[in-house]
């Protein structure tokens, strides 16, 4: 199957730059929500992103323009499914959400399209049956910041054909990706599967009073030497998404330990939500509007 347009659905913090890799990559792009203001701040931020690597010698002036002539905002579901080969959703991470928009989306989308969702924990088997054409729903997640990190978790669940998946796997590839093939469905996948568990034995260590956040950051940097601490990268994923997550977990499996904790929730209703909102774990002099 040959992807020539793509469409994403939602212009959030993973949308708008899932949308940037296929406008780089060659595909005509139509990048949908439904807010407008949404839509204008993500082709702020990605000028801005697009810009920095046309100074530093990544990319060219003439590929810079040609790449935004690929890249339709649009807050119209019709414009931006109706022609589409693959379209991926990257809405709030809420099955009853998705699914409602997967059901919208089989109505408008041409009968060969592949629907993807970047989901990073719910599969697709959850959501599949929302559509007419289970064979063509995968998850495709990437991983935040999508212009930054080299990994995709292309899962392939019982419904899946291997044509979908193959070809997913040839379009991350051509935005430039280096893809991975779950073949079997699991919630959480791969890298979330092992980061979730660092982050729960974190805040039960921060919550059990046994270290301070800030030195659980430190230790986890320095003594295992990764890039960020856990506390530091769920503000930059942000609290809510984390959130999100996990209650989804426990929703299927009813298991007490997939609940989010206590302090999670408290940062979540009280609004400190990590980078975005300047402040959740730590305090940013900036804020960031989504």
């Amino acid at each position: 199957m040959t992807i020539k347009q793509i469409a994403v659905v939602g212009a959030g913090s993973m949308g708008h730059q899932i949308a940037m890799l296929g406008a780089l990559a060659g595909y005509e792009t139509y990048l949908q929500d439904i807010s407008e203001d949404s839509l204008n701040t993500a082709e702020s931020k990605l000028r801005e992103i697009m810009n920095r690597w046309v100074e530093k010698g990544k990319l060219s002036a003439e590929e810079y323009e040609a790449a935004f002539e690929r890249l339709h905002p649009t807050t119209h579901l019709e414009e931006a499914a109706g022609d589409a080969d693959l379209i991926i959703e990257a809405v709030i991470e809420k099955l009853d959400v998705k699914r409602e928009v997967f059901a919208e989306l089989d109505n408008i989308a041409p009968s060969h399209a592949i629907l993807a969702t970047n989901s990073s924990t719910i599969v697709s088997s959850l959501i599949a049956d929302a559509t007419s054409r289970p064979d063509k729903v995968c998850n495709m997640h990437f991983f935040f910041p999508a212009l930054v990190m080299d990994c995709v978790e292309v899962v392939k669940g019982d419904h899946t054909s291997d044509e979908t998946a193959n070809t997913v796997m040839e379009v991350c590839e051509q935005m430039g990706r280096t893809a991975t093939l779950l073949k079997k469905e699991i919630s959480g996948f791969v890298a979330n599967r092992i980061l979730f568990a660092i982050q729960k034995e974190a805040m039960s260590l921060y919550e059990g009073g046994y270290a301070d956040f800030e030195d659980i950051d430190t230790i986890v940097r320095k003594a295992l030497n990764h890039p960020v601490g856990p506390f530091e990268l769920m503000d930059l994923s942000g609290l809510d998404v984390g959130y999100y997550v996990m209650q989804q977990q426990y929703e299927e499996t009813g298991d007490p330990k997939d609940r989010p904790s206590q302090t999670l929730v408290e940062k979540v209703e009280s609004g400190e939500l990590g980078r975005k909102t300047g402040k959740g774990f730590y305090t940013y002099q900036r804020k960031v509007k989504n």
